[in-house]
């Protein structure tokens, strides 16, 4: 398997559909309208980047990390936790 699997597709149909509303945001802000359905929005917005997040990394659990997981390098094996935890980490702030 690669990269580009299912998961991918899947998270960009999310992520577009978050650039869509979001347009629809900011024509919301410029024309002065209720903050209260704005922020409905925003919180729409937000659950779809999330799902999409979870997506690619499933989507990278399932392709990339057992592939590099299978090598028989143990640097690349290294280097994909290394970089699953720093993501970890950036998810936590």
């Amino acid at each position: 398997m690669n990269c580009h699997d299912e998961g991918k597709n899947q998270a960009l149909v999310n992520l577009k559909k978050a650039r869509s509303l979001i347009d629809t945001m900011i024509g919301m802000v410029e024309s002065g309208k209720y903050c209260v359905d704005i922020m409905q929005q925003n919180l729409a917005v937000i659950g779809l980047l999330r799902s999409a997040h979870e997506k690619l990394m499933d989507n990278h659990l399932k392709t990339c990390f057992v592939s590099a997981m299978s090598s028989k390098s143990e640097k690349k094996k290294e280097d994909m936790i290394d970089e699953i935890q720093k993501l970890m980490k950036m998810g936590n702030k």
